[in-house]
């Protein structure tokens, strides 16, 4: 089972769309072809098999470029669809994860691992997973995320983590996490964010996120190495809570131990479809710039 398997076709045409118009016209044109697909974790994991959705834009001229996107805390939820939509627009498959089917965790957040970096090597595996594609071009693959997933589309722009799960030397080109609680970073040890692989990272956060205080993510990026700092910028939405990309409109309240800077309690998270469209294109943006996709 730690083969690289595609399973099950799923769907044999579907539109990759998005909610704006200006993105409906180049969702007519582009087809994208769906598959439920499996692959083993890199390193040195507990053997376990994670599966994903990887949906492949059709009538790409040449190898695409690729994303592989992380679920939060609770679980696969309308998040990555709806991004994965928008990127498959402008011809970047896709490869959406579960993190949690893989370890028999159907509990959501209340089943998930100790530590983001236990995870890791389930990031890599799904790069050296679409690496070994043929119609995948292996320096193009970036990695987006939100909260769980965010953190790990941080910490696998760090040299040391990249180094210990991705000894064949595959590297992500290019990093989006969605509000990833910018307080642990070089402050909980195994988070440490200072040796960067110089792949490019747009952060985004809420200014209202109770993980964190308003300025807590530019401090991370104001503070880190110049020889970091270069590759790190930071979007932070005013009025934008933990998990503003949710879909519907929804408000939840959810305590966790890692909310308040690591004092633990109460935080909200509320969708924004206005801030849901920024971050929207501001994800879209820079990885059509970092992964070199024509217009």
């Amino acid at each position: 089972m730690r083969g690289l398997t595609v399973l099950i076709l799923l769907s044999s045409l579907v539109l990759g769309g998005c909610a704006t118009s200006d993105k409906k016209q180049a969702a007519a044109e582009i087809a994208v072809r769906s598959y439920y697909v499996a692959f083993p974790p890199t390193g040195d994991a507990p053997p376990h098999t994670i599966a994903g959705v990887l949906r492949v834009p059709q009538g790409v001229d040449g190898k695409l470029p690729a994303v592989v996107i992380v679920h939060g805390s609770n679980g696969v939820d309308g998040r990555g669809g709806y991004h994965a939509a928008s990127l498959n627009a402008h011809g970047i498959a896709t490869l959406e994860i579960d993190l949690w089917a893989a370890r028999r965790n159907f509990a959501g957040a209340g089943g998930r691992p100790k530590s983001v970096p236990e995870t890791l090597p389930d990031a890599f595996g799904a790069l050296k997973y679409l690496a070994g594609l043929p119609f995948i071009d292996p320096t193009r693959i970036g990695i987006t995320g939100y909260s769980w997933g965010g953190v790990v589309s941080m910490l696998t722009a760090t040299k040391p983590y990249a180094d210990k799960f991705s000894r064949d030397g595959l590297r992500f080109a290019a990093h989006v996490p969605f509000y990833p609680v910018c307080w642990v970073y070089n402050t909980v040890p195994g988070y440490e964010f200072a040796q960067l692989t110089g792949a490019p990272v747009l952060l985004l956060a809420g200014a209202d996120d109770a993980y964190d205080e308003p300025d807590t993510c530019n401090k991370l990026v104001e503070g880190l190495p110049a020889n970091a700092r270069q590759y790190v910028s930071a979007t932070v939405y005013p009025g934008a809570t933990h998990a503003w990309n949710m879909p519907g409109d929804i408000l939840l309240i959810v305590n966790d131990p890692f909310a308040h800077k690591g004092k633990g309690g109460e935080v909200r998270f509320q969708s924004n479809p206005e801030v849901t469209e920024q971050s929207r294109v501001a994800t879209d943006a820079f990885f059509v710039k970092a992964l070199g996709v024509k217009k």
